[in-house]
């Protein structure tokens, strides 16, 4: 296994907080890795680190084994295309006087010369329909408007958009915490189904560990600004080390309300 992300003594202070403190983690190529915390335990700022969208006060952020911090525009430019994002609420990331086309196909217009302007216009207009297709949308929708599709429709384009530039990371930031349960399954299923298809790595943030488990292939907790515990997934929800997961863990609703009954009890 290849470790396609780096973390080594990241910390990020705003004021007298640590916001994340003192951070060791590694993200192996091709897994889903979780992180996961109550909010303000510093999941988000330790994504927006990971993406070198903010600056860290201490540490190392390596990708491919390249110091994010030291690479120049041009070559911390081409990085970027590699790691893509997609947000909590997909309706505030879009602009909402953008067709989808444009939507989906900035990145690319802003990476790739020859998808700009009237001359590139047909070939724009056919990647984008591609990625529609891939995320279970139609090619035509793209002449349409954000306010004309729902939360799931909308998060579908969200994830069509971060496909654009074939990266190789991609930073889920809550993606599903805005859907009702069933769109929120359809979310689910269709990320590991472009996972397998397009050997993609994800970072899965999230509060819902029902979500999680469903997903990740390990999880780190954050608590604080630290990650209290590390582990498989399997050994995470069988038998978890610390009290704060413990804790978390027993915030999550059961199915089953003769059962939930029974661990309320206990």
């Amino acid at each position: 296994m290849t470790n396609l992300v780096e973390i080594r003594g990241l910390r990020k202070d705003y004021g007298a907080v640590a916001a994340v403190d003192d951070v060791d983690l590694d993200v192996v190529s091709g897994e889903t890795l979780a992180v996961v915390g109550e909010s303000g335990s510093g999941k988000t700022t330790l994504t927006r680190l990971l993406l070198r969208l903010a600056e860290p006060t201490a540490g190392i952020v390596r990708f491919d084994g390249a110091d994010l911090a030291m690479l120049p525009a041009a070559r911390l430019r081409k990085v970027r295309r590699q790691m893509q994002v997609v947000l909590q609420d997909p309706y505030s990331s879009m602009n909402p006087r953008l067709r989808v086309t444009e939507i989906v196909g900035e990145p690319l217009v802003t990476h790739e010369r020859g998808l700009r302007g009237r001359r590139g216009r047909p070939r724009l207009r056919a990647r984008v329909g591609e990625l529609l297709d891939a995320v279970g949308l139609a090619p035509e929708v793209q002449d349409r408007y954000p306010h004309e599709f729902s939360g799931g429709q909308r998060q579908r384009i969200s994830i069509a958009r971060a496909l654009a530039l074939e990266p190789r990371l991609v930073v889920l930031d809550e993606p599903t915490s805005a859907l009702d349960v069933s769109v929120q399954a359809q979310v689910l299923d269709l990320l590991a189904e472009l996972q397998s298809r397009l050997q993609l790595t994800y970072v899965f943030v999230s509060h819902n560990l029902a979500v999680v488990q469903q997903i990740a292939d390990r999880v780190a907790v954050m608590r604080a600004g630290k990650i209290v515990e590390l582990a498989s997934k399997r050994q995470l929800f069988a038998a978890p080390e610390h009290d704060y997961t413990r804790t978390l863990l027993d915030a999550v609703p059961d199915p089953d309300p003769r059962r939930a009954r029974r661990r309320a009890v206990s």
